[in-house]
């Protein structure tokens, strides 16, 4: 069987049977039926006695068969991939052949009446003959495909279900059909909505996701589950599903959280499927941008980004990018981080005109000179120290990056013309509990006073040139992003790779996730869609439970012992993080995913005279004394789990 095997592998599997092969056996075929139908209609002795006129009339036929085989392309094809598409044009072309020799013989017989055709003159024989031919040509192709698909697997070969029964599943299962040698042999199709149970689908079972699919899928020592794009937003809301799927140990395979979204319509490849990653699976609904509106503003424009190598300012410049900006003006303080970006520019896009600027935002006669070179129409301002354990033992640093940092580079966006100001802030602003919190609040603060200040005397804070002010201030906040620079699952992978234990803070932490694209997508809409003023807030779908994304993690990377460690919570750490998105605390926007929160507003005056009070502060290095003010600024400031509480 073996030797049978690798035989007809390497025979079905080269380049192609050339196509002058495939039209010789399509007119042996044809000649073979000829004969066939002549002796159904005549018998044996006259099929004897006429055989060579029989054989020339047959001859004679291939020409308008040949004509309808080139005009329907039935040679070059390739046997071990043909479809009942495939078969249809054979059956046309067949069809038209026959039409061609009738309209092109009866005129030739009027001329030449001796000449006959034995097939064209009695037409029963040429149908029989069409019959035939069609049915023989059609059998072999089924039959090479056929083989192929049974001998091409290879010895190792996994079997699957695919969840999915609709186009994307179809195209899945296609392209595993299409592979050689077949690394997967696809057992079943699971219905999601349970609609299509118990029917076929090329030739395969369809079964329901119920609960005793598992055993099925045991029963048939199904290792993998792949999840066809179109029902993979369904599948990440099945947890129980997808618990029992991790419980038996049956690998999980879709597209990578990262991927761009199938359309539905483009060529689908199982290879663009990978083993799920653990961001694959949470929960998360699909996110749609007017991409068209965000284009017609940032178009052409000078474009600032802060913080432009970190996990955020990274995807918006990546974003950005796709809008054709006139000029991008990338800042960080980061060298290496900051290296790897200009890397990414130069390599993928050359076009683009991109300053890469190694600096601190906190130094203002540098940023001062960056302005005034470039005077940036859109300031993306991500940079931000983000890290609540380390702001904890570092006000002073919080203060001086963070909200120093910030002031300098409204202040100067207003001097030089910026159209629009879009700060990037987070959940952690909102009823703060830690410095970091805190820190990024005073900055929403700042913003926001600025811009209603600007509205209401803009001549009040004239342009280099002289002009009134017209800069638009907008913040937007969201949640943790997956994958970012030192975020839980990097983390909780590298400890599940050492083998533990895997660290968290409490059992009933939880938290809200956001793919790093997904947010960055809804900061260019808020930033877009704000008249100044506004703070938005995302809707970050479903809060997960920090410990069960732990175990989760654990089970899908096969680690055995690897336990989780309760540690408590940190310095200024939350269980649950509040994101104001809540229809009391907000106001719709046209998105259904982006909110604007009601919050107090300052007067600028005011928080100009706090933040110089906490600026000064922040040089004496005095923990207590700086937090002390912070506290004041932000009476909502409680601190949790920190030395700081004394000042509460």
């Amino acid at each position: 069987m073996n030797l049978l095997s690798r035989l007809i592998n390497w025979y079905l599997t080269r380049n192609a049977l050339p196509y002058w092969c495939i039209l010789l056996l399509d007119y042996l075929i044809i000649i073979f039926c000829g004969y066939l139908a002549y002796y159904l209609f005549n018998g044996g002795s006259s099929l004897t006695s006429h055989f060579w006129p029989i054989f020339w009339s047959l001859i004679t036929l291939l020409v308008p068969y040949t004509i309808a085989f080139r005009m329907f392309h039935t040679y070059s094809g390739i046997f071990r991939y043909s479809s009942f598409v495939d078969l249809g044009r054979l059956t046309l072309a067949m069809v038209i052949g026959s039409v061609i020799a009738y309209i092109v013989y009866l005129p030739l017989r009027f001329f030449f009446p001796e000449w006959e055709n034995t097939f064209l003159e009695h037409y029963p024989r040429l149908i029989l003959l069409l019959l035939f031919a069609t049915s023989f040509m059609c059998g072999v192709r089924v039959i090479v495909k056929t083989l192929f698909d049974l001998f091409r697997t290879g010895d190792y070969s996994k079997r699957i279900f695919i969840y999915g029964a609709q186009d994307g599943g179809v195209s899945l299962a296609k392209s595993i059909r299409n592979e050689t040698p077949n690394r997967y042999t696809i057992r079943g199709f699971i219905s999601p909505d349970g609609k299509l149970k118990g029917k076929w689908l090329m030739g395969l079972p369809i079964w329901a996701e119920d609960e005793g699919i598992i055993d099925v899928m045991k029963d048939q020592d199904v290792r993998i589950l792949m999840i066809s794009p179109l029902w993979a937003a369904h599948f990440r809301e099945q947890e129980k599903f997808i618990n029992a799927l991790i419980a038996s140990g049956i690998k999980i395979m879709m597209l990578p959280s990262s991927a761009k979204e199938w359309d539905g319509k483009s060529e689908l490849r199982y290879s663009q499927l990978h083993e799920v990653d653990i961001e694959d699976l949470l929960p998360r609904d699909k996110i749609e941008v007017d991409m068209l509106a965000i284009g017609r503003q940032l178009n052409a424009c000078r474009i600032l980004i802060t913080g432009a190598a970190g996990s955020i300012g990274s995807e918006i410049v990546r974003q950005v990018i796709r809008f054709e900006p006139k000029e991008l003006i990338l800042i960080d303080q980061a060298e290496t981080p900051m290296h790897d970006v200009r890397r990414m520019m130069e390599e993928q896009f050359p076009g683009t005109p991109c300053h890469t600027i190694v600096a601190s935002i906190t130094n203002k006669t540098f940023m001062e000179d960056i302005f005034r070179r470039f005077c940036p129409e859109y300031v993306f301002h991500a940079a931000a120290y983000k890290h609540v354990p380390m702001m904890e033992d570092n006000p002073a640093m919080a203060i001086q990056n963070n909200v120093y940092g910030t002031r300098v580079i409204a202040d100067l966006a207003v001097k030089y013309g910026t159209r629009k100001f879009v700060m990037i802030s987070t959940d952690k602003a909102v009823n703060p509990t830690n410095v970091m919190g805190c820190s990024k609040r005073i900055c929403e603060i700042y913003c926001q006073s600025l811009n209603k200040a600007i509205e209401s005397s803009p001549s009040s804070f004239p342009q280099a040139n002289g002009k009134p002010a017209c800069t638009q201030f907008v913040t937007t906040r969201f949640g943790n992003v997956l994958g970012s620079n030192g975020s839980v699952i990097p983390i909780f992978r590298e400890q599940i790779a050492k083998g533990g234990p895997v660290t968290v803070t409490h059992p009933d932490i939880i938290r809200y996730f956001m793919l790093i694209p997904e947010a960055c997508k809804l900061v260019l809409e808020a930033g877009t869609m704000g008249k100044g003023g506004e703070i938005f807030v995302f809707d970050m779908g479903k809060p997960v439970r920090i410990a069960d994304l732990a175990q989760r993690m654990i089970t899908l990377s096969g680690a055995t012992n690897c336990k989780i460690e309760y540690t408590g919570l940190r310095d200024g750490e939350k269980l649950y993080e509040e994101v104001l998105n809540d229809a009391e605390q907000t106001l719709p926007t046209s998105h259904s995913k982006i909110m604007i929160a009601k919050v107090r507003e300052y007067d600028y005056e005011e928080v100009l005279r706090n933040e110089e009070r906490l600026i000064e502060a922040s040089y004496t290095y005095d923990d207590m004394g700086i937090v002390k003010i912070m506290k004041e600024i932000v009476p909502e400031f409680k601190s949790r789990h920190s030395k700081y509480e004394a000042l509460d």
